[in-house]
């Protein structure tokens, strides 16, 4: 039986990997290098176009929980998270290369495999498809989709922070610290006083932005572009990506701080945690090199935005990420409305559980809402007239009816999820 992946991302490896242990044969349809997007830098398989994190590992953390469940259900990329890690204080973060080649190697030893570079333009309805070709989908594939499900895209813009060269980093500035000492000082942190923080943020305030697009003015919350956060008010930056606490330093608390996250297994490379933004090249240089620190920083890669695609999947798509009026075709990964790295693999493996059972037993198999895997796919297909892409959160379960304070409430949530998913692994034959 032969099973059409498009998309070469992180839903999409994740889908064929479990796929192919399953015996199918996989043919996977990555457009990349032959046509390349305005994103993505390399033609890798699950390139992490943005940042280099999969964020919280605490079990009592949403997204630390979905990993868990990944975890426990064999998940392709947690074991590439896990062989490709870097310090990264209680995240999870990765070297972006390492990570990229184990995934293609681990997919290449399966003689069931096969990966074509080639843009599909249109759906064989009638053959079994998983598409999740991602918020960057191409337009011919979109005005194909739009013609089958009868349904035009929702869309928002993302952005990308930028990236400098660690030999550029002034250390007799900076210093290494996590926040409240998780990990081992992995981050380096750029303090600011009072007056260097309002002089970044007027420059930011004042800085000239590239030309906006049609429907730019709806960007994801958790990837909001720096200018646009500040422009809600000037202490707005100082609760969010420049919060100082946590942070102190020779037990003196700065002002505000700026966080570099390791880009790379190598330490060659940073990312400015948080900064995020559409601000024009030049203007970008003069912003970082006032940070203290980067007064002489390298910048191997520039922030920009870019335009993220999504489906309004409530009324689209069954429990499981199926089309409703088309039972051989899934749709996973961002374009189906879930957002994240691990949500994104997530709906990969769901999506293919799925599909598996539909072929073999003829019948439909969703994940217990209980886990977080399960009340993501619950999510994007439960009617929702103000639909708009989410991250794991706990307040994806159903609430309870006996009161709990929130940590409480959080390990109840966490323990009960991967009793649940244990269950469903062994029950299932997953």
């Amino acid at each position: 039986m032969k099973i059409n992946i498009i998309g070469g991302g992180l839903a999409g490896v994740e889908a064929s990997y479990y796929l192919l242990k399953k015996g199918y044969e996989v043919d996977m349809y990555e457009m990349r290098p032959i046509k390349m997007t305005g994103a993505h830098r390399t033609s890798n398989l699950a390139e992490l176009v943005c940042s280099n994190s999969l964020r919280s590992n605490d079990l009592n953390n949403a997204i630390g929980l979905m990993k868990e469940e990944l975890r426990i259900l064999d998940s392709l990329i947690m074991n590439a998270a896990e062989y490709a890690k870097i310090p990264a204080g209680s995240a999870l973060a990765v070297d972006r290369e390492k990570f990229s080649n184990y995934i293609k190697t681990k997919l290449d030893s399966f003689s069931n495999f096969r990966l074509h570079n080639k843009e599909i333009q249109s759906l064989n309805t009638n053959e079994y498809n998983i598409v999740a070709t991602g918020p960057l989908t191409s337009d011919h594939l979109m005005n194909n989709l739009k013609k089958i499900i009868q349904k035009d895209f929702l869309h928002f813009y993302d952005a990308v922070s930028p990236i400098i060269s660690s030999d550029s980093i002034d250390m007799n500035i900076c210093y290494k610290k996590s926040r409240y000492d998780k990990g081992e000082g992995d981050y380096i942190n750029c303090p600011m006083t009072k007056d260097e923080y309002e002089n970044f943020y007027d420059l930011i305030i004042n800085s000239e932005k590239t030309k906006e697009k049609d429907f730019e003015r709806k960007v994801f919350e958790g990837c909001m572009p720096i200018e646009d956060m500040a422009k809600r008010g000037k202490e707005t930056m100082l609760f969010g990506p420049l919060k100082p606490v946590g942070l102190e330093y020779n037990n003196i608390r700065p002002y505000a701080v700026i966080q570099l996250r390791q880009d790379d297994a190598a330490s060659s490379m940073y990312n400015i945690v948080g900064f995020q933004t559409k601000l024009k090249f030049p203007d970008q240089k003069k912003i970082i090199r006032t940070i203290p620190g980067l007064k002489k920083a390298e910048i191997l890669r520039y922030g920009v935005m870019h335009k993220n695609n999504y489906i309004e999947s409530p009324k689209i798509l069954i429990n499981g990420y199926r089309l409703k009026n088309y039972p051989k075709i899934f749709i996973a990964g961002q374009l189906s409305g879930v957002e994240g790295y691990v949500e994104s693999a997530g709906s990969g493996l769901c999506s293919a559980i799925n599909l598996d059972n539909f072929i073999s037993k003829k019948s439909y198999l969703t994940l217990p809402e209980e886990t977080m895997l399960g009340a993501m796919s619950k999510y994007v297909s439960t009617e929702n007239e103000s639909f708009v892409p989410m991250n794991a959160n706990f307040g994806l379960f159903s609430q309870l009816s006996k009161k709990m304070k929130k940590k409480e409430r959080r390990i109840y949530f966490s323990t009960r999820a991967l009793k649940k998913i244990t269950e469903f692994k062994k029950k299932n034959n997953i």
